[in-house]
């Protein structure tokens, strides 16, 4: 059992003053005011005065991180997941980005089997399969030889039970809305990206159950005042969220802000995109097949092509709020219930109330990470 008092409760919903939680089997079985809600005994405590706390960061779209890549090696899925609680990561999607099958397949037999015994860290909730369905004219950093058109086939078997929780695709490709249609049937997240997809394609793909839109504004036409593009559909297609890589590198802070006035919290989810460089020193690394380089700031293949990011989920969360002027209440679905709703856990994962898992983050008034719990038990401490 674990007990944290004294603390400011974002849950998101509402702010509870002096608050106070109680979690028990992973769960949280009552939140509120400290007064009203004495410590059990024997419990675990935590006096959390001076800090913020907040639901854990649902993470929809990592590639790797701390050396370590999920395409070159899904195995790294666990290794990561061991270290992403110091970024308020609690939940997380690692991402598979174009590749042979087996890979994919690699990757979910991962997830599937479960935690290791003795494993403390994030709780991976299923793939995000970036691929193998892409336009090559907006292949970004994935490699050509392994894109395919879409194939029911090949995803007959895909759905969150057996790995697979949120696939990007084209949706202009053939077959592409077929695709949509029987992924989303089965309660996968789809979301258009690395697409050439006109508004009307794209909204088409909206109609057959696509949900969602991958790292809005890249790889995928530039918004045109006539010709708005699949990046005009996703922001104004009250339907779907989107998913913002909010570094200053992949899009502009001005877009950045734009971006939120145009969908809010209730639309946005923050994305780091993140590759193996992420919490590693500057130089030579791997995303899938391609060599990157990486300075302080971005990570960019041989001919200058960006490809993932060294953001940690922390630092976009400070970077949304200090470039848009929001306040950290209405920036925090953005990682927490928003991301979890997306990928149909909203009873589960995402707000500080009873019932829901036990996934919290403790904050610094500057929004630093001090202490990570995933399912009621402390896994990291500044």
């Amino acid at each position: 059992m674990l007990y944290i008092k004294n603390a400011t409760i974002y849950t998101p919903d509402e702010v509870i003053e002096h608050g106070a939680v109680l979690a028990e089997d992973g769960l949280i079985i009552a939140a509120g005011l400290a007064s009203d809600l004495p410590c059990c005994m024997g419990a675990e405590t935590i006096d959390a005065g001076g800090l913020i706390l907040a639901p854990g960061f649902v993470e929809l779209q990592i590639n790797g991180a701390f050396g370590d890549d999920f395409t070159d090696d899904p195995t790294a899925i666990w290794r990561v997941a061991e270290q992403l609680p110091r970024y308020g990561v609690t939940s997380f999607l690692p991402t598979i980005i174009t590749s042979p099958v087996e890979k994919i397949a690699a990757g979910r037999a991962i997830v599937t089997d479960g935690r290791p015994d003795g494993l403390r860290g994030a709780r991976p909730l299923g793939l995000h399969v970036e691929g193998p369905f892409l336009n090559p004219q907006k292949k970004g950093a994935h490699n050509p030889r392994y894109l395919r058109q879409p194939d029911l086939a090949l995803v007959a078997d895909w759905a969150p039970a057996t790995g697979v929780r949120l696939v990007t695709l084209a949706p202009e490709l053939p077959g592409a809305l077929e695709v949509i249609a029987a992924l989303a049937s089965r309660g996968v997240l789809v979301s258009e990206g690395h697409s050439m997809a006109t508004y009307d394609q794209a909204k088409a793909g909206f109609d057959a159950g696509a949900r969602y839109g991958t790292h809005l504004f890249n790889a995928m036409p530039a918004l045109g005042h006539r010709d708005p593009g699949l990046p005009g559909a996703l922001l104004t297609d009250d339907r779907v969220s989107v998913g913002l890589i909010a570094d200053g590198i992949h899009t502009h802070p001005a877009v950045i802000k734009l971006i939120w006035q145009a969908v809010g919290a209730a639309r946005l989810t923050l994305v780091t995109d993140a590759m193996a460089a992420l919490g590693m020193p500057a130089g030579k690394h791997l995303l899938g097949d391609f060599e990157v380089t990486v300075d302080a700031t971005s990570c960019r293949l041989a001919d200058g092509t960006l490809a993932g990011s060294i953001l940690s989920h922390d630092q976009a969360l400070r970077n949304l709020v200090a470039i848009t002027g929001c306040t950290l209440a209405e920036a925090l679905p953005t990682v927490t219930a928003t991301p979890a709703r997306a990928i149909g856990l909203a009873g589960e994962r995402g707000r500080i109330e009873p019932g829901y898992v036990a996934d919290m983050v403790l904050l610094t008034p500057d929004l630093r990470v001090h202490t990570t719990i995933v399912e009621g038990e402390i896994v990291y401490t500044a």
